[in-house]
């Protein structure tokens, strides 16, 4: 690919890059998805696993009642398992009293409510300022942050928090997530293993300067992770301050899988859950037995997960071990092994997991989601304001950036006649 033309070229093909591919593709608009990775799919991803597909990145499909993906992973053919999830079922906690599930639950509830009650006109906090002073919960409450936002709840803006929404319907693909995800972009056009250098805008086109080439066109798609346009000032020619601070508002948090076989796994109840403290943030969630399968899906985040991958998958494995030995007595640690892990803060081409907004900063969603001159746009997660950190959220902004890129095209044509 020395040279290439072609009407948008969409950098990035995860979710958002597919979606508005797929959309182009769809109202006749020429398109090349340029992706540094051999694979599509960018955060999802699906690992084959020795009883099962493992997906490393997003999981569960949120907001399956209106999750775009569910549909077309039933156009797909694929399965869809409606079993309730593990944090709406009977826990394996050792020790976990009915009264100490009721008052968890409780106080979980009323964290929730205090942050949705937050109202537009008031200013911004920190996430962690609507816990309760002294909670006894407190600890597992801001270790739960740490899987849904890959942050402490101190970094977290508590605005952002508010305004998500979620139907709290939650299926999964036994298939792979991701492997939807990658499907997706089959039949679209795409040039893998092609990491976008500069977006040069000097002229009246679009230049493009990969590592295998230029691409030219009339518009551009950026789907890249926000921790990557806030890393790079150069990766816009002039450079665009105000999408790299936008992204720098918006930081990706991390929170890692670790999945395990597991001996004698008839013992635990079909996708039960158990934590490994529950009066630590520097802890991790245990899922049993996901899709009935003789596994563990290990969740790992914020701080923990950090320290974790500087030490590789083993410091994973080690940390789980003496966790669930804990638990479950010492003969555990042989009932377990380590069948699939992924670090998506050494990955160059994520640099973390999902994003979160800095407090003070949830406003930085819109701003990084604005268009520039009416040719360069801007999809992915963290440029949606309700459906962040998810496959769906990306989805959705990849067809309104898809729907922009038209409109525009089609204005300069109408103009030129």
């Amino acid at each position: 690919m020395p040279i290439s033309e072609t009407d948008v070229v969409i950098v990035g093909g995860g979710a958002a890059g597919i979606a508005a591919g797929r959309r182009l593709r769809s109202l006749g608009v020429e398109a090349l998805i340029v992706e540094a990775r051999a694979r599509l799919g960018g955060r999802a991803w699906t690992l084959d696993g020795p009883v099962g597909p493992l997906d490393v990145g997003c999981g569960w499909l949120h907001s399956a009642d209106s999750n775009p993906w569910l549909t077309i992973a039933e156009q797909q053919g694929r399965a869809i398992d409606k079993t309730p999830p593990p944090w709406e079922r009977s826990s394996a906690q050792v020790g976990a009293t009915i009264e100490d599930t009721k008052t968890f639950g409780l106080s979980l509830a009323r964290y929730r409510e205090r942050i949705d009650s937050l109202r537009d006109d008031e200013p911004d906090r920190t996430a962690a300022a609507f816990l309760d002073p002294d909670g006894r919960w407190n600890g597992l409450l801001d270790a739960i942050s740490t899987w849904y936002s890959g942050a402490e709840l101190h970094r977290v803006s508590a605005r952002d928090l508010a305004r998500y929404e979620d139907s709290a319907i939650n299926w999964r693909a036994p298939d792979g997530y991701g492997a939807v995800v990658a499907s997706h972009g089959a039949e679209l056009r795409v040039e893998l293993g092609c990491e976008v250098l500069r977006v040069d805008r000097q002229s009246r086109r679009l230049r493009v300067e990969t590592n295998k080439g230029v691409v030219g066109a009339a518009a551009a798609i950026v789907t890249l992770p926000s921790a990557l346009i806030a890393e790079n000032e150069g990766l816009f020619f002039p450079s665009l301050p105000e999408k790299t601070r936008a992204a720098a508002d918006l930081p990706l948090g991390l929170a890692d899988k670790l999945f395990l076989s597991l001996a004698d796994a008839d013992a635990f109840e079909p996708d039960s859950r158990a934590f490994g403290k529950s009066d630590s943030v520097a802890t991790a969630a245990y899922q049993f037995r996901p899709f009935g399968r003789p596994l563990i899906e290990a969740y790992f985040g914020g701080d923990l997960a950090e320290r974790l991958e500087s030490e590789g998958e083993a410091g994973f494995v080690d940390f789980a071990s003496r966790e669930l030995v804990g638990l479950f007595g010492s003969d555990f640690a042989k009932r377990i092994a380590p069948v699939g892990s992924h670090g998506w803060r050494a990955d160059a081409w994520a640099r973390g997991s999902y994003s979160y907004a800095l407090p003070g900063r949830a406003d930085s969603r819109a701003l990084l989601a604005a268009p520039v001159e009416d040719r360069i746009f801007f999809a992915g997660e963290a440029c949606s304001t309700p459906d962040y950190s998810t496959a769906h959220g990306a989805y959705r902004t990849g067809i309104r950036a898809a729907d922009e890129a038209a409109a525009a095209l089609r204005a300069r044509t109408i103009a030129a006649r």
